[in-house]
């Protein structure tokens, strides 16, 4: 176990949205330390579809850095409060999934996990091994442990409630089931998406009425998909999974906006965000080259670093040949042993009038050389090359002599 409190928070506290409380936390890790006792960090995850994407992997990579501070991770398979179904920003009553349904999910998230997760440290519990043991006279014990006006604070429950659309009494009952589950495995940490803030602290009310010590709380943010605006999700479209090919990886990645790139690389990544949003910013680093080594990282976590580098390769020729015409000839040009852009554009292929024009044509960012925009005015290109330019819905191909 990493005996340093500091270095510790320091890797916890990465992409997090908020902890409850860290006071509590640090209190926690000096007492693992001193009595060298893990901590006990579950994190749940209902079997509803069988297959896990990145948004998804934004928990499990916090949960993988318990792993690497030498916790006890427990990953907890919501078997039986599946079969409810988590009202967590539910605008209505969500359809129960059958037995089997479960099972048949549940199954492939061993082998799912196993991407980012160390499978030889993880605990995998399901709930069903407590909660389906539970009689009339134990839940009821649970439900006298917590208030209907405590359940109606959650914003989607009023929101129901004002609108007059029905609560099942079922779906009061899942948040105190999930609070249940940290009672059952002793969690010292809960993490969840900050969608999940009102379960997790249910957990650690419901704890110490069991006379538990309450566990802290951990929310990680949710990772918007490839549209840019919605939560990552399989039934949106906007998702990528951790089981798709290389080349479906790599592509869908290099879709997502430049602005929203940078959250990627925070929470799917172990980059310095912002220092590749600071060097992108001055200039020092091209967006999308910031792009393609982001969809390396990631498509090489789930694939292998030859694929990513295969992929990259073939999604720049895929670009390049998309938008550069083919029956463009070549032109030979001889400039002098220095040609700069400018001598090129103006002099050399006449795609513009004048240096003027041609500098400004670059500052817009409306000059690509095989396929990437340039920002140097004074760009010196080398003998013996073919380039492929484009100036609006003007392309030249040019070999410099």
């Amino acid at each position: 176990m990493e005996k340093s409190i500091d270095k510790q928070l320091e890797l916890i506290r990465r992409g997090t949205v908020e902890i409850i409380q860290e006071a509590g936390l640090k209190k926690k890790l000096e007492r693992a330390i001193r009595d060298n006792k893990p901590l006990v960090v579950k994190a749940g995850f209902d079997p509803t579809a069988p297959d896990i994407h990145l948004g998804h992997t934004v928990l499990l990579r916090k949960m993988r850095h318990f792993q690497d501070l030498g916790h006890k991770v427990v990953f907890l398979i919501g078997d039986h409060t599946a079969m409810i179904g988590d009202p967590s920003g539910q605008s209505k009553t969500r359809p129960r999934l059958t037995n089997e349904e479960v099972e048949a999910n549940a199954k492939t998230y061993e082998k799912q996990v196993s991407k980012v997760l160390d499978i030889n440290k993880l605990d995998i519990r399901f709930n069903s091994e407590w909660l389906a043991k539970m009689n009339t006279a134990s839940i009821a014990e649970l439900l006298s442990r917590y208030s209907v006006q405590r359940l109606l604070e959650r914003d989607d429950f009023m929101k129901r409630y004002k609108e007059q659309k029905n609560i099942t009494m079922l779906e009061f009952l899942y948040p105190l089931l999930q609070g249940y589950d940290s009672v059952a495995l002793k969690a010292d940490v809960e993490l969840g998406g900050n969608d999940q803030r009102f379960n997790l602290l249910v957990g650690r009310d419901v704890q110490t009425t069991y006379g538990q010590e309450e566990q802290v709380v951990i929310t990680m943010p949710l990772l918007e998909g490839l549209d840019g605006v919605n939560k990552m999700s399989k039934s949106l479209g906007n998702y990528v999974g951790i089981n798709e090919t290389a080349k479906d990886m790599f592509g869908k990645l290099m879709s997502v906006s430049d602005e929203m790139m940078y959250k990627y690389y925070e929470l799917l990544t172990d980059e310095d965000a912002a220092k590749i949003k600071a060097d992108v910013e001055k200039g020092s680093l091209h967006p999308k080259e910031a792009k393609v080594r982001l969809a390396k990282i990631i498509t090489a976590q789930y694939h292998t670093k030859p694929e990513a580098d295969k992929q990259a390769e073939e999604f720049d020729r895929a670009f390049k040949d998309k938008c550069f015409p083919q029956d463009i000839p070549l032109q030979k040009l001889s400039l002098g042993s220095r040609s700069t852009i400018l001598d090129v554009l103006v002099d050399g292929t006449k795609l513009l009038p004048s240096r003027g024009e041609a500098k400004r044509k670059i500052k817009e960012g409306a000059v690509e050389i095989d396929g990437s925009k340039i920002s140097d005015i004074a760009l010196e290109l080398s003998p013996g090359r073919e380039y492929k330019i484009r100036v609006g819905k003007k392309f030249v191909r040019i070999l410099l002599k």
